[in-house]
């Protein structure tokens, strides 16, 4: 369902990226954005999106990890976390026809949005998503977002991780790509940053020391870390 925004509003946004075969060679999946769209027309971009309002009334079976929720918590609202990582969730379903979840009927009535969802026999999970970045889109462009970017090895998938036919069109020529071979590909710069951390660790699935933080307002741009509250085992 289509909401009305303000196109001048920073938009919250979660973004996921898919990793398969990382301990031999690590692949990505990604889609081709259309020519006529507003947000990097022509790039090829991992799945994601905005947060939309019913996210954040969505029941997930698992949540995100305490870590990954504590540093989305900072220099944020703490509510806004569970309908980031719904949104994720759903955002990697429309795109790509993929589920992060598990069997099972939904309690009570399914949200906007998530029909879809809900009709595969899947309810959503967040317990495997892991935050490796954030990134606020710089001034001047014609969408902005403060997005933030969820790791996923393909195991997680309650799904056929080659099946993209329950997809919808916003993305074209959907394919995993081979981390070595990436640079052939037409991607928007942050891309490339992100996708140089995820090669950095690619074999390694545990959380990152720092979650970095790219964050562009109308005086200066920053580059931070967050590092959330660890806790023991």
């Amino acid at each position: 369902m289509t909401e009305h925004i303000d196109k001048t509003a920073i938009r919250d946004a979660a973004t996921v990226i898919v990793l398969r075969d990382r301990t031999t060679r690590p692949r990505v999946l990604m889609g081709q954005r259309g020519a006529r769209a507003a947000f990097m027309p022509n790039k090829f971009v991992f799945p994601g999106g905005a947060v939309d309002r019913a996210d954040a009334t969505v029941p997930l079976v698992r949540p995100l990890p305490a870590l990954c929720a504590s540093r989305l918590a900072e220099d944020a609202d703490a509510a806004l976390v569970p309908a980031l990582a719904a949104a994720a969730v759903r955002e990697l379903w429309e795109e790509t026809g993929q589920v992060l979840g598990e069997p099972g009927a939904w309690p009570g009535e399914v949200p906007t949005g998530w029909l879809d969802f809900a009709g595969s026999g899947h309810r959503p999970t967040a317990d495997a998503l892991q935050f490796v970045f954030r990134a606020i889109t710089p001034p001047g462009r014609p969408r902005r977002f403060d997005a933030r970017f969820f790791l996923v090895d393909a195991e997680a998938l309650c799904s056929d991780p080659d099946d993209f036919s329950g997809a919808e069109d916003e993305l074209s020529h959907l394919q995993w790509i081979a981390i070595d071979e990436i640079r052939h590909y037409d991607l928007p710069f942050i891309t490339e940053v992100v996708l140089a951390e995820i090669a950095a660790r690619a074999a390694d699935d545990n959380p990152p020391e720092s979650v970095p933080f790219f964050r562009n307002d109308d005086e200066e741009s920053l580059f931070l870390r967050l590092h959330g509250r660890r806790t023991k085992g």
